[in-house]
């Protein structure tokens, strides 16, 4: 293929190939050319053009097929479009004379359609320089139309739409001839010409006036004859050609002369609706040739031109754009609404034409207003849509008003409405529907009275209409929650006031049927007890039927009714009624068979009628509560719902005689209790009914599926949910989903059948519509019954015997034997549907089809529909052919089928046999894989001839389908045949005319398969993949350039298969802007692909995908291809979202949004400001009417600060907006989109999040983008959203607002210190609060407004109180509702909303609460600090108690509210076996029935709310409150409290008593939640959790309650070790910690005080005799799970191995101490660390003396393990964290009262020494290593230990001579920073009081002290640190002094004073001295001065003694006072000394 790319042809390589490849090789060649003719410059393609062009024209004589003629012609027009011209007359020439050619065999046609394609490309691309050849050309190709057949047709007419869009307007001589030939065209046999020619009249009426002046009327005309038996594509052209010429005529500026204008007529708009309505009322019959049958009023139009005509409405109003219909709106509302209107009784004679007219029109109403306008240009089409029923509803009032009977049943019009009125109230409900929350305003105007006409219009005569406005209630109750309750109460007040007019009980019982159902859609619900209002209105109408029998029939529906739809209100309504409901159910049926039969002799038709339309209620009422409440149904249930169903079963039997009995009034009602039977069956599951029953049904329904009466064939409603989806593919397009579906649906079904209306069955009105929001459209009962039938079928069929099943089987095969036409047809298609739904369910459950003689009959049925004349029942046999096999379960079974189908295709010839045995041959592979390979070879073989058939498109597409299942199951088997497949599969397309565009469909799903089978191995390089690969390039590509839609989906879908495959290979610009193209495609399922292949592209390279379509949008030579997409404006993100906007398949919008999601994920940090201004954009270009009020709150609030108004309100209108009115569902989006940014930036640059580093590095580079620098477009956006119509989009601006406060509130304002960035926009904030706490804003946003204001409050962000009393006023209004009680409460919605209000409302006072606690903590704590932080409490944030102010006059309140809430949730928290002991009435804040709903809101709040219940207890110190009588301290009443009447009896409580219980109530909570935490557990609510276990034990109350409970703190314990094990957080862990220190605290405490009152009891005297106290008693045993101190022991340990594994003796794999590195642990580590230390050393304090010295060797072992594992050396002579906690907690246990106690004494003196020795043999190498343990920590521990045992621990002489050997060793060491720790901790052991212990020190360590000195002193400290040691020497030999006795104390001085005077100098030496000399001299003199007076006598000896000594001294003393004189310079001089001078006596002070 290489050889392919060059700029010529290369003929030798072309001709050395194959006839395949060789195709391959010229197409490709071809496409190579186009790229490089449009990069090589003009004198290049010169040259070499006279060849190019013979090489051309060479190739369009070698008869190209379709793809390559159409490159052909594309490359000679853009050759000549750049090269010289002259030689183009020549080519021209060529092609027409090639077109002239008499020669008319086949082979020859492929040139001459090349020639006709070049025709058009050189005149589109050169256009007028052509100008005076073109009449010859223009005949020459219409003369050739007369003989042409259809392909040639197809080229001509797509060559003449070439010529006109080149020449333009000079081709205007030609027009009415081309004209005239297109018109025969437009009414062609080939469907595919029909659309070209089409597509040429669109290019014609460009230029050509007269087709919208003078044959406006004839063009309409052949239009509609063109929509007669056309197809969906031909649909589209044509009503695409009418409806924009139709537009044309209406805005037409005629040009020309005054003369001229005269002749052409304006056309107005009355005429064209006019001509349109013509079309739609009458079809092709034309206005004047009306034939006899349309005036006797008998033929009806053909629904194929009702829906083009419907379609060309749409296209005429979408041309002429949104702004024209909001002008024109109420004249063509009124047209639309006459199409359906009495004055054409024609359209709407028959109910199937009315519900297909009343599709029709509902259609044009929702693609017109839906789609064009805005928001607020729906809200006025509303009005005018509200006005029209206005006006209808008084034309029936005249009406039914006239006294007069006769005219009044007469009159026509009363019957006339219906329809338009069905139609305006089913566009009004789904415009309010779309509208959502948004259409509020449109509810609250009075004056439109929208509500009112809707419910005046449920009275109407007619049922459709009264159904309609049910709906329209549904859909005003699902857009606008609030209004649901009223609407509720008032239907049913009105059904109640007026139950006896039929009219009003059937219309109002709709419409409450309507909004019950629409509850499941409102998340906030409907009060409780409307549930039991409306169980009791039910019974009451079932009871009173009787007694009226005008009213019978409708009183028995309408209570059924209601109880139906009550049952979509779910178990925890209904399981309250449940017993009443089955009550009816029980009494609606005969007890017994007898007492059928006796009913049967009784009665009338009408009582009949009214018995079957009460069970078939009955039957439905069931069905709906088993399919809503599934929960409620148990055994039990079940049980009282069987008893019914056997005399159900026998009525089915019974009714054929009845039928005969009473007539035809009956058939109706026997039809739709036969479906409820059916439908509820279907539900239940079979085992639940008996066997004798099960064989009744199945007769029962094979009857049904034969009966002679039906005549309809149904299939294409029955059969699809047959067929596998994929292979409804290759059937009509009909099936496959497109955006007009709506009205397509009717020509689907065929003429005599309706599409679904909501009449046929009118208790759908309250399910689920099946697409989403539309109106329910249930079949008529005739139809919907066999469908029932059919699935029931399936179910019941496999449950019977074998037998049974057998004889049913045959049953149905001669039934189908002894039926002739068109009967037989509908018999087949029942049964074939009935045995594919039975063996569908055997093989859904791995059941087995029985014997082999049940084989025979199904086969035979199956066999026989796979070759009927039915496309979809062949379908759906094939389908079944491969489930035979598939539950025949036996391979010979399997082969011999397809062994029947391989001899079937080898001999048959007829196209029914091929297509069905093929797709069976496909279906087999499907469902059993690769069956064999010598089946697979046949197979393939078989298909590969099939699909070469070209004399059969038909049977080539099936074929193909079928090969694309063999290779999708065979997978690796099939790699064998993948060349031979591909080549085929390239021949294929290449050859085969673009006119059969289902086999390119074929073709492009085979090469799919293919490419999935090659899969990754496309990749490879080896030249049989890449050929592979090119292969399929070239197919993509083939299939790209093809005209049809669906052909270019497929191409989409293979190329995005082949980029997830081999990426490298696929070239994505291409890709990416035939996507871009695509973009908004009028093809639903093309655009479907689209974005598919973009959500997958964007997921690996978004960047570069969004360049791509930024590149080609500015290519202006593509201009015409995307001109709806925006992607020039906005880019490719821009115009997803657009699309997003206009969307409105659910599956379209899932991929657009994750597509987004995936491209702002990956390029929301670069891009920042490209997608905030999107957002912006479309946030900003909501409904004006939004702005108007944020500007309105802004002024009031601010007064003077207008500049933050003006931020948010200012509006660009005057510049263009790239979105137009999105709806709010975009908007939404758009404000997610920026919580994700934000959330995107976190991830990314710190720069983000602080201004100061932003700013500069925006300085730097302005390139630089951060996120903190649009703080003020992140506010208005979140403030815009927040203050809108729409509630979705107020929770979504209200979460931006949280998130933009939480991650920007830290952040200061670099030019203001003291200040942060978002205080500037703190009016912005409250402004976009306070619309959500007014009274109408439903409970949701309330809630998540509270979320918000806590969050604004505890950020700490306004410093001035005032300011911040406007949000804090906010949250005290709220916690007034809550006081006020439920009757404040709305009663609009469900109680569990009122719950979450509150619930929210506690919280966030809950979270100030404890935030003010917090700052006020932190304040308290003394300020160490310098001024900077005294500063920074000044103007920083308000002074902590401010806050704090502010909650408490609040805190009485809000404390009781709390305590009641934590009840509430501990009561809801229980298990359900103690259901019955909770109060009948609920709690606090919830109802009973609602609990389960309320469960939720308190899971979301209860943890804040349990701090700051512990905070407030903890600041009381739980002493009484003042306002709390004793009287109400029982329960936390409050005014919301609904169990009043509970309190009184127990007002006896002490005050004890309650603080016990709120006590256990805040303990029970905690332990309860953490003792079982699961996965979805919030870090928040544990923290919260154990925050507040940490405040209640703050206090010595709860303290002493859990000290003297022993039980009670090790169950904590135990709850906190699993907490402390399950979760990682170390923040979690660390608080866990800090309660378990607060746990052994309150032991201790417990344990002291039992002591105490002992002592004080017993008398000193009986010392002896005391109780040991404290845990171990007199034995020192301590058992688990009863014992505190080892449930410590075990949490520590916990912590401690997981932290520092070694310390576990089991991994280390020894008891004793293994030598490993020491560690340092990260910061939380050792936190954790410190934390189990500090508890550890409390432990021995709460045992006995026994119990203590169990537990010491533990302490011990694993402190000393601590200290040994991080002793590591720090620089600077530091301890780790972990080692000073050690030390710490090792003088704890060394100095406990446990090592003195008498009993306990010598057990610990032992215990210690070994301690002792431990830590000393830490020194000593281990295995001969040395350890890198850090002296210092190891000396200090020693040190500890002298200092803090009592003396006989370390005196006896061994351990003693160790220690000393240490500290000798130690003072020998080189490093100067442990000499200088040494001396220190010398020091404090010689400074010990007891002799004992510091003499042996002394006695050995002080010459060696001396001697050290004596050296220094000798060669003078030359550095700090040797000045540092030396002054630390001093010190020792000071205190060395000080400590001696009396008699050598001489001594010591004598030795001491020498050395200081040595240092001392003289004032000259002095002034030249280093700073270290000085520093020293000043030292010595100042301890010389000390000394000199303290021991004066020797002082004065040794001076006398020695006179050198005496003369240095006085003459420093001498200097010394000299430079206090000069004291200025000195000390300029030495700046730098003091400070390190005082530093030094820092540390000396330290230990």
């Amino acid at each position: 293929m290489e050889l392919a790319h060059s700029l010529l042809l290369n003929e030798e390589a072309c001709n050395q190939l194959g006839e395949v490849q060789k195709a391959e090789f010229i197409f490709d060649w071809l496409r190579y050319l186009e790229k490089l003719l449009l990069a090589t410059s003009r004198s290049d393609v010169r040259e070499k053009q006279k060849t190019l062009v013979e090489q051309l024209l060479s190739l369009l004589n070698s008869s190209p097929g379709p793809p390559t003629r159409n490159l052909l012609a594309k490359n000679l027009g853009i050759l000549y479009s750049i090269g010289d011209t002259f030689s183009v007359y020549e080519t021209i020439d060529k092609c027409n004379d090639l077109i002239r050619s008499k020669d008319d065999s086949p082979s020859y046609l492929p040139t001459k359609l090349a020639a006709v394609v070049c025709l058009g490309s050189l005149y589109k691309k050169l256009g007028r320089i052509l100008g005076n050849t073109f009449t010859d050309t223009v005949g020459n190709i219409l003369k050739a139309v007369k003989s042409a057949e259809s392909q040639g047709r197809y080229e001509i007419m797509l060559s003449l739409q070439n010529i006109l869009s080149g020449l333009g307007a000079s081709a205007t001589p030609c027009h009415r001839d081309i004209y005239k030939a297109a018109r025969s065209c437009l009414t062609d046999r080939s469907m595919a010409v029909r659309c070209a020619a089409a597509k040429c009249l669109l290019e014609l009426q460009k230029e050509a006036i007269f087709m919208w002046s003078t044959d406006l009327d004839s063009v309409a005309t052949l239009c509609f004859k063109s929509f007669e038996g056309s197809n969906y594509d031909v649909r589209i052209s044509v009503s695409k050609l009418l409806g924009t010429v139709l537009a044309k005529a209406v805005i037409s500026k005629h040009p020309g002369s005054a003369a001229s204008r005269q002749s052409i007529r304006k056309v107005s708009l009355e005429e064209v609706l006019e001509l349109l309505g013509t079309g739609f009322l009458r079809g092709t019959s034309g206005f004047l040739r009306a034939s006899g049958d349309v005036l006797k009023g008998t033929s009806s139009v053909s629904r194929d031109v009702r829906v083009g005509v419907t379609q060309a409405y749409v296209v005429f109003v979408s041309t002429l754009g949104g702004a024209w219909l909001e002008k024109n709106f109420a004249a063509f509302l009124s047209h639309i609404l006459s199409l359906v209107s009495q004055s054409h009784p024609k359209a709407t004679q028959t109910q199937v034409d009315a519900v297909c007219g009343r599709r029709c029109i509902s259609f044009i109403l929702r693609a017109t207003i839906g789609s064009l306008l805005g928001e607020k240009a729906q809200i006025a089409a509303a009005k005018d849509i509200c006005q029209a029923i206005w006006k209808l509803k008084k034309v029936v009032d005249a009406v039914m008003s006239d006294s007069n009977l006769e005219t009044r049943l007469g009159s026509t019009d009363v019957a006339a409405s219906p329809h338009m009125l069905v139609c305006a109230l089913q566009e009004l409900g789904n415009l309010i529907h779309s509208l959502g929350t948004t259409a509020a305003p449109l509810l609250q105007d009075s004056s439109t009275g929208i509500l009112d006409s809707v419910i005046s219009v449920i009275l109407h005569p007619s049922i459709s209409v009264r159904l309609a406005a049910a709906w329209c209630l549904h859909c005003i109750a699902v857009a606008l929650p609030s209004y649901l309750t009223p609407l509720l109460e008032r239907c049913l007040e009105r059904l109640t006031v007026l139950k006896s007019s039929p009219e009003a009980v059937t219309g109002f019982s709709f419409a409450v049927a309507a909004l019950l159902g629409a509850v499941k859609h409102c998340p906030l619900g409907i009060p409780h007890g409307k549930g039991k209002i409306v169980m009791a209105l039910a019974e009451d109408l079932l009871c009173s039927a009787s007694q009226n029998s005008r009213l019978s029939a409708q009183r028995t529906q309408a209570g059924w009714l209601l109880i139906a739809a009550l049952m979509t209100l779910g178990s925890s309504v209904i399981s309250h009624h449940l017993a009443r409901v089955l009550l009816l159910w029980k009494c609606v049926f005969p007890v017994s068979p007898k007492d059928l039969e006796t009913e049967k002799s009784r009665g009338d038709s009408f009582t009949w009628q009214v018995t079957l339309e009460g069970r078939a209620g009955a039957l439905c009422a069931i069905k709906s509560f088993v399919s809503h409440c599934g929960d409620l149904l148990t055994e039990e249930v079940i049980q009282r719902l069987l008893p019914p169903l056997p005399c159900a079963v026998d009525l089915l039997t019974q009714l054929s005689s009845i039928l005969k009995t009473y007539g035809s009034p009956l058939k109706t009602p026997s039809v739709v209790y036969r479906q409820r039977l059916y439908e509820l069956l279907i539900l239940l599951p079979p085992e639940t009914y008996e066997a004798e029953n099960l064989c009744t049904i199945l007769k029962e329904l094979a009857a049904d599926l034969t009966a002679p009466d039906i005549q309809v064939a149904a299939s294409t409603f029955l059969l699809p949910p047959l067929c596998h989806q994929d292979d409804l593919l290759i059937l009509s397009p009909l099936l496959q989903e497109t955006d007009h579906r709506f009205i397509e649906e009717q020509l689907l079904l065929g003429s005599g059948i309706a599409c679904g209306s909501l009449e046929y069955d009118p208790y759908t009105i309250y399910e689920k519509g099946v697409e989403g929001d539309s109106v329910p459209k249930p079949l008529p009962p005739t139809l919907s019954v066999i469908s029932s039938a059919v699935k029931l079928f399936g179910v019941v069929c496999a449950h019977v015997g074998e037998a049974q099943r057998l004889l049913i089987l045959e049953q149905l095969l001669d039934s189908i034997k002894h039926t002739k036409g068109p009967r037989q047809q509908v018999l087949q298609l029942h049964v074939v549907s009935s045995l594919s739904s039975f063996l569908k369910y055997v093989a859904g459950c791995k059941g087995n089809l029985g014997p082999e003689e049940m084989r025979r009959p199904a086969l035979a049925l199956v066999m026989g529909a796979l070759e009927s004349p039915n496309p979809l029942l062949r379908c759906a046999a094939a389908e079944a052919w491969a489930r035979l096999a598939q539950v025949g379960n036996d391979g010979a079974f399997t082969t011999a089928l397809a062994q029947v189908s391989f001899d079937k295709l080898k001999s048959a010839r007829d196209v029914v046999t091929r297509t069905g045995h093929s797709l069976a041959l496909g279906s087999l592979h499907r469902y059993l894989g690769g069956i064999s390979s010598q089946h697979l070879n046949s197979c393939v073989g078989i298909l590969y001839t099939l699909s070469q058939d070209s004399t059969s498109p038909d049977v080539q597409t099936w074929a193909l389908h079928s090969l694309s299942l063999v290779i999708d199951s065979a997978g690796p088997h099939y790699y064998t045949h993948v060349e031979p497949t591909l080549s085929l599969i390239i021949m294929l397309l290449l050859n085969v005319p673009p006119t059969h565009a289902e086999v390119h469909q074929s073709l492009g799903r085979c090469l799919n398969a293919l490419i999935t089978t090659l899969g990754p191995e496309l990749q490879g390089n080896n030249t049989s993949f890449s050929t592979l690969r090119t292969s399929c390039l070239l197919g993509c590509a083939v299939m790209q350039d093809n005209p049809d839609c669906l052909v270019q989906a497929q191409a989409i879908s293979c190329l995005q298969q082949l980029h997830m495959f081999a990426p490298r290979h696929v070239n994505l610009s291409s890709l990416v802007s035939c996507l871009c193209v695509h973009l908004c495609s009028p093809y639903l399922l093309l655009r479907r692909s689209v974005l598919a292949c973009l959500r997958q592209l964007v997921q690996r390279e978004a960047a570069e995908v969004s360049e791509h379509a930024v590149m080609l949008a500015q290519d202006s030579s593509r201009e015409e291809l995307i001109s709806d997409a925006n992607i020039r404006e906005v880019g490719l993100e821009g115009a997803l979202l657009t699309l997003l906007d206009k969307e409105t398949d659910q599956r379209l919008c899932h991929d657009i949004k994750e597509t987004l999601n995936h491209m702002l994920t990956s390029m929301a940090v670069d891009k920042l400001s490209f997608w905030l201004k999107l957002c912006k954009d479309v946030l900003a270009a909501s409904a004006d009417f939004t702005t108007v009020t944020c500007v309105d709150t802004m002024q009031e609030e601010e007064g003077d600060k207008g500049d933050d108004a003006s931020v948010l309100t200012t509006r660009s209108d005057d510049k263009f907006h790239p979105f137009t009115n999105p709806r709010w569902a975009t908007r939404v989006f758009a404000a997610e989109c920026v919580c994700r940014i934000i959330n995107q930036c976190e991830n990314a640059h710190s720069a983000h999040f602080d201004i100061a580093l932003a700013q500069e590095m925006k300085k730097r580079d302005s390139r630089n983008d951060f996120l903190v620098l649009h703080l003020a477009d992140l506010i208005r956006m979140a403030f815009m959203a927040a203050t809108d119509h729409s509630d979705h989009l107020r929770l979504s601006g209200l979460e931006t607002l949280l998130v933009v406060i939480r991650r920007f509130a830290a952040i200061p304002e670099p030019e203001f210190p003291g200040h942060v960035i978002l205080e500037q926009y703190q009016a912005n904030v409250g402004a976009a609060l306070r619309p959500a706490f007014t009274s109408e804003t439903p409970p949701d946003v309330t809630a998540k407004a509270c979320q918000v204001c806590s969050a604004w409050i505890a950020s700490g962000v306004v410093s001035d109180l005032n300011d911040l009393r406007r949000v804090h006023q906010l949250l005290v209004s709220s916690l007034t509702k809550v006081q006020a009680g439920k009757e404040a409460l709305s009663h609009l919605y469900n109680e569990s909303a009122s719950t979450m209000e509150i619930l929210a409302v506690l919280k966030a006072w809950a979270e100030v609460y404890i935030i003010a606690v917090e700052r006020h903590k932190n304040h308290r704590q003394p300020l160490k600090t310098t001024t900077c932080s005294e500063d920074s409490v000044i103007n920083g944030s308000y002074s902590s108690d401010e806050l704090l102010d502010l909650v408490h006059t609040d805190l009485g309140t809000l404390s009781r509210l709390w305590l009641a809430a934590l009840q509430d949730f501990a009561l809801l928290t229980l298990p359900p076996e103690f259901a019955s002991q909770l109060p009948v009435e609920g709690g606090a804040f919830y109802t009973a029935e609602t609990s389960d709903n309320a469960k939720l809101h308190y899971y979301n709040s209860w943890a804040l709310i349990l701090h700051a219940t512990a905070l407030w207890l903890t600041s009381t110190g739980f002493v009484a409150d003042a306002d709390e009588g004793a009287a109400n301290l029982s329960r936390p009443v409050t005014p919301t409290s609904m169990c009043q009447g509970s309190s009184s009896g127990a007002t006896v409580k002490s005050p004890e008593d309650v603080y016990t219980d709120r006590f256990h109530l805040i303990l029970g909570i905690s332990v309860e939640f953490l003792c079982s935490l699961h996965s979805d557990a919030t870090m928040e609510s544990i923290t919260a959790c154990l925050h507040a276990l940490q405040a209640l034990l703050d206090v010595p109350w709860p303290r002493s309650k859990i000290g003297s409970d022993q039980d009670l703190g090790i169950e904590l314990l135990n709850v906190l070790h699993r907490v402390i094990l399950t979760r990682e957080s170390s923040c979690i862990q660390l608080a866990s910690l800090e309660v378990v220190r607060q746990i052994i605290c309150a032991a201790q405490e417990h344990v002291k005080e039992k002591r105490r009152s002992a002592e004080v009891d017993d008398g000193a005297a009986e010392k002896e005799t005391l109780p040991e106290f404290g845990e171990g008693k007199d034995t020192g045993g301590l058992v688990p799970g009863k014992s505190l101190v080892f449930a410590t022991l075990e949490l520590c340990v916990c912590i401690l191995v997981r932290q520092l594994p070694e310390l576990n003796p089991k991994l280390t794999g020894s008891p004793g101490i293994k030598a490993t590195k020491p560690q340092v642990l990260s910061e939380d580590g050792s936190r954790l660390v410190s934390a189990a230390l500090g508890i550890l050393s409390e432990l021995p304090a709460v045992c006995s003396p026994e119990g203590s010295i169990s537990v010491l060797p533990t302490i011990l072992y694993l402190t000393i393990g601590v200290l040994r594992e991080t002793a590591v050396r720090l620089p600077g002579g530091q301890l780790s964290s972990t080692v000073a906690a050690s030390l710490q907690a090792l003088k704890g246990i060394l100095s406990s009262p446990m090592a003195r106690a008498e009993k306990s004494h010598t057990a610990w003196t032992d215990l210690l020494r070994s301690a002792l020795t431990t830590i000393l043999d830490c020194w000593d190498p281990v295995d001969g290593t040395q350890q890198q343990l850090d002296d210092i920590s190891l000396l200090t521990a020693v040190t500890v230990f002298i200092l803090s045992t009592s003396p006989e621990v370390t005196t006896i002489p061994c351990l003693q001579n160790r220690c000393i050997e240490k500290f000798k060793a130690t003072l020998e060491k080189k490093e100067p920073i442990v000499q200088i720790k040494t001396y220190q901790l010398l020091l404090s052991i010689f400074q010990y009081p007891n002799t004992v212990v510091s003499y042996p020190y002394i006695y050995s360590l002080v010459s060696s002290i001396v001697d050290k000195l004596q050296e220094i002193n000798m060669r003078k400290p030359e550095d700090t640190t040797e000045l540092q040691i030396f002054q630390e020497g001093i010190k020792v030999l000071e205190a060395l002094v000080a400590v001696a006795e009396e008699q050598h104390r001489s001594q010591l001085v004598t030795c001491l004073l020498p050395i200081l005077i040595s240092f001392l100098l003289d004032e000259n030496a002095l002034g030249s001295a280093t700073s270290i000399l000085r520093n020293l001299h000043d030292f010595a003199l100042q301890n010389l001065m000390q000394i000199g007076p303290q021991y004066s006598s020797v002082f004065k000896s040794v001076m006398a003694s020695s006179p050198a000594l005496k003369a240095r001294l006085e003459a420093a003393i001498k200097g010394n006072q000299e430079s206090v004189k000069v004291k200025i310079p000195t000390t300029t001089k030495h700046t730098k000394n003091p400070g390190k001078n005082s530093s030094i006596q820092l540390k000396t002070n330290f230990l």
